[in-house]
């Protein structure tokens, strides 16, 4: 008999990695964590747990120090991914592979380990990733899909953001979601909708099986059950076919071909960018790539007439479009690669990326330098009021990008690009973002800024040095601007939504 038809534990699996902080920077695993569960009584029967010493220790940012606590001191003496590799290997080839968010990150993280050292990866009996699974048959009645959430919804502690520990907290929710989904099928006349329990509700407090010490197991050992109530919540099943099981009604085949009836909103078949493991601390607006520039920025000084303003630097066919000429029935949202096993959402317009001219539009509030990148330089953006029909493109592309979000399985809050608070005029408003372009050890706007003179010719501006005091003095509250720019999708910190990035800026004289 084959060894993965024997192999019929569940390995309940997570990750901990490096946070990238720069383009083209991968992920780097800290921790592994694995419990082989048995798939009748969901039994933990073996675990498995160790720190990991990545090639280059610098990679462990003070970013990703703030997501999971692994410092470079505590993995200084743990082993590589190299020497761990051959036990990792032997848990989980031929096994059903099962985790929150697996597919699209812990997965392609463990794929890419694997191919790091040169060593084949191990194939999955089949994959169950709890957060699509959840999303379609658990729905949203614990707020957003997020692991924490879903534990406090249940009253099973705080997530402790490693290996080990979140793999047990993913366990116990799935228990708990299964009993659930149980007791409602049984009456589902009477459980409707609007008997489900608000997540605010919670007031049981369970305490959740804590992981060994840090540090590493040597070897798998069996576990002892150490909460007996737990170990009495069975998934309900007809153990001849299986039929109407909580967990496995929804698996993929290690080909990737899915044996469910999902529809596309919750499919799981493809990897994409989603940093959901780490914590919601970090303000989302903090995160933006450095943009890497492969020519020396340009010295000299330029005059170009608005005109030519609006045409130079536009990228395809449709250039750069007032919101006047988009038609709003022709923007699409679509997944386009990022980087090798990380896609991002982009705006399309008639098949062409969508970007923006918005002539006149007012600072409502100057530069902000509140956040900082990993080399501590200001990420700048300002506030600007935004007219109709401004606001019904970006309305649009809002849409149509949030639903491609929720369909490819992300459980991110999405983050409007128009805010619209009260007491402030009634103008609804948008942020604007300067991004940095970086060359060597250089440091410079990479966006292209012109002065409009009273004559209504444009004046490029040329900055020696970045200097955010010197930037700061030209946007002030109530100038206008005309902006050209580019809607960049983002997802990361738990928060998603698109990004208005200048490529150009035009700054009215006073």
């Amino acid at each position: 008999m084959d060894q993965s038809e024997e192999r019929s534990e569940i390995a309940f699996f997570d990750v901990e990695t490096t946070v990238p902080t720069r383009p083209g920077q991968g992920f780097a695993i800290l921790e592994f964590g694995t419990i082989l569960v048995c798939p009748r009584k969901l039994e933990e029967l073996q675990s498995y747990s160790t720190l990991i010493r990545p090639g280059d220790l610098n990679l462990i940012s003070n970013l990703s120090v703030r997501c999971n606590g692994i410092t470079p001191d505590s993995v200084s003496s743990a082993p590589s991914f190299s020497q761990i590799a051959p036990t990792v290997f032997d848990i989980l080839h031929g096994r059903i592979w099962a985790g929150h968010n697996i597919v699209r990150f812990d997965c392609a993280r463990i794929r890419e380990a694997f191919a790091e050292i040169g060593m084949p990866a191990p194939v999955p009996k089949g994959t169950i990733d709890s957060l699509a699974l959840l999303t379609q048959r658990f729905g949203r009645r614990a707020g957003d899909m997020k692991m924490a959430s879903l534990a406090n919804y249940f009253g099973l502690g705080q997530q402790t953001h490693r290996s080990l520990d979140d793999v047990r907290m993913n366990l116990e929710v799935l228990k708990y979601c299964a009993t659930v989904l149980f007791l409602e099928s049984s009456l589902p006349n009477i459980f409707t909708d609007k008997s489900w329990v608000s997540p605010n509700a919670t007031t049981r407090s369970r305490s959740i099986v804590k992981s060994p010490p840090e540090g590493e197991t040597n070897e798998i050992s069996p576990a002892t059950s150490t909460n007996a109530k737990n170990d009495s919540i069975l998934f309900p099943t007809n153990e001849r076919t299986g039929e109407n099981h909580p967990i496995l009604s929804l698996i993929t085949h290690s080909s990737g071909e899915e044996v469910t009836d999902l529809d596309s909103s919750t499919s799981v078949g493809t990897d994409s960018f989603d940093m959901s493991p780490l914590r919601d601390e970090v303000n989302s607006e903090s995160f933006q790539y450095d943009v890497h520039m492969d020519e020396k920025p340009e010295q000299e000084s330029s005059k170009m007439s608005p005109a030519a303003a609006g045409s130079d630097g536009c990228s395809g066919s449709a250039g750069f479009l007032d919101p006047d000429q988009v038609s709003i029935p022709s923007i699409k949202a679509s997944l386009v690669p990022l980087f090798p096993g990380i896609q991002r959402i982009q705006l399309l317009h008639e098949g062409v990326c969508l970007q923006l001219y918005c002539a006149c539009l007012r600072v409502r509030f100057g530069l902000s330098t509140k956040f900082v990148d990993h080399a501590g330089r200001p990420r700048l953006s300002f506030v600007v009021d935004t007219f109709p029909s401004l606001c019904k493109v970006l309305d649009a592309c809002n849409s149509v990008a949030q639903k491609l979000s929720v369909d490819s399985g992300s459980s991110s809050d999405w983050r409007a690009v128009v805010s619209r608070k009260p007491g402030y005029f009634s103008y609804p408003t948008a942020r604007i973002h300067i991004p940095t372009a970086v060359n060597g050890d250089i440091a410079q706007y990479a966006t292209e800024i012109y002065q409009k003179e009273a004559s209504g010719t444009a004046q490029k501006l040329v900055f020696s040095k970045f200097d955010a005091a010197e930037l700061d003095a030209l946007f002030k509250p109530g100038i206008s601007v005309d902006a050209f720019l580019s809607l960049d999708s983002y997802d990361y910190q738990q928060s998603a939504g698109i990004r208005l990035v200048a490529k150009k800026l035009i700054i009215h004289s006073e």
